[in-house]
Order: C-alpha cells, then structure tokens, then sequence
C-alpha cells in the first residue's frame, strides 16, 4: 500500500498487513518498532476516522486528544503515524514513561517532549527525574517544532480521566500555542463504544479514534494567559473534543481522574 492509497477511514488489517506498512520516513529500526507497535493497537482500535486530516503535507499543526487509558498515549500516536508513513508527531509525554523498559526506547525514537511536572510512583523513583529535566521549558519545545514545521500533539486534560461522560476542564497550552503561532488545532476524539455511564473506562475498553478538521486560530486574538481570547478558544477546541469523543465539557468540571 502507498502512502497515497491509506484509507481516510480505517479499521484494523491483518497483523501481516501492518507489518509490511509503508513507513518511509523512518529508519529501519523505527519502522520496525512503529510497525510492532501498531500490531498491539489492533486488538484495541475499532476503528480511526478523519486520517486526512493529519496528512504529512499539511504540517505544522497542533493534534489535541482526550486523555483516558495509560495504554492509548503509546497506540494512538503510534497508529497515526503509521499512516502518515512514520513522519514524526511530538507528542507531551510525561516522564514516568521513560522509566518503562522498551516503552522508554520507544518515546524517545519518536522525539517525545518529555514533561517532568509530576512525581514518580513509587516516590523512589524521582531520584531520576533531574536527568529527564530539560533546559528549555515545554511550551518553549513545542515552539520551536512548530517553528520549523513540526506537528505535536497534547493531551490537554493534563491526566488520565476515566469518567465515560464528561471531559475534564482542560489545561490551554494547545490554546495558546495555536494563538501564539497561528498554527491550527486538529482535535480528536478517542470513544469508547462499550463504555458503560456507571463504569470508569478501563485499560482494556476497544476504543475508536475520530480526528476532526482543523481549527483555525483566530486573526490577531490575544494569546496572554487568562485573556478572554484564551478563553474561548480552549472552550472551542474542548467542545469540538467533546463532540468527537461522545463526551460533554464543561468549564471547571470535576471528574473521576488519576494524577
């Protein structure tokens, strides 16, 4: 299959299928490692919907994703690369991560922004986290991707929430960078067709991705934080998430979350 041909709406092939996936922008250890992984998100991705949205041609943009399971921050980036032929997103990852044998390997060959915000568990493990540390701030990373035509992706809930219903108020670092730099926001929706209202999502709940059009930053809004331009245009990025996702949003709305 060419990169041309990748379905603007996919379910799950044949684990052969992903295995021989065109990844042209990798080497061939990443494609193997993208391709491996990709074949673990088969047996938990339904189905991906809106994959023209993120085509390699149109970066620089800003993918902003619900945040609800540990596992779908590794599948879902991994997946949709693999259909833009392994060209990188950075996705915000957070550095416990790292700490993972192999899981670590994998985030740091896909060029993650490694956030070092939150403690270890076990607490013993923060001994680590100044050799995580980086210079340069977070928001001052992401800028400069986008500077140089690089897409990254956040998950602005700031942490996993399980709540099947509502979607947590949100951090607006995707916001401001997307007034800041003019680059638009791709929202996307991860949603759980099996979910029950009473149940927190679960690790192992089949989920389906749908990524939105674009959002567009308004002309000449003001990007200083709490300025009412900020405001709004988080509250639009989270509503077009809640509508992907099957959730509702609200601002300051508090829900069943793990730090």
């Amino acid at each position: 299959m060419s990169l041309q041909a990748s379905p603007l709406n996919w379910e799950p092939p044949a684990a052969q299928e992903l295995l021989r996936w065109p990844v042209p922008y990798q080497s061939l250890v990443n494609r193997c490692l993208l391709r491996g992984v990709s074949v673990l998100a088969r047996g938990r991705v339904l189905a991906m919907s809106g994959l023209q949205h993120v085509r390699p041609g149109l970066d620089p943009f800003i993918l902003a994703v619900n945040h609800n399971t540990r596992t779908e921050a590794l599948l879902v980036p991994a997946l949709i690369m693999l259909h833009r032929g392994g060209r990188q997103i950075h996705f915000m990852a957070d550095w416990n991560f790292r700490l993972i044998p192999g899981i670590g390997l994998i985030y740091r060959r896909a060029g993650a922004i490694t956030v070092t915000a939150k403690p270890a568990r076990p607490r013993v493990l923060n001994a680590f986290r100044p050799f995580y540390r980086h210079s340069r701030s977070v928001l001052d990373r992401a800028r400069f991707c986008l500077a140089h035509g690089k897409s990254i992706g956040i998950f602005p809930e700031g942490t996993i929430n399980r709540d099947p219903c509502r979607l947590l108020t949100g951090r607006r670092s995707a916001a401001l960078l997307s007034l800041e730099t003019g680059v638009p926001v791709v929202p996307v929706g991860i949603r759980f067709p099996h979910a029950m209202p009473d149940r927190p999502i679960r690790d192992r709940d089949p989920m389906e991705v749908h990524i939105g059009e674009p959002l567009h930053p308004p002309p000449r809004a003001e990007a200083r934080p709490q300025s009412a331009a900020l405001c709004d245009w988080h509250a639009a990025v989270m509503n077009e998430i809640a509508r992907l996702s099957g959730k509702s949003w609200f601002p300051d709305t508090e829900a069943q979350h793990e730090s």
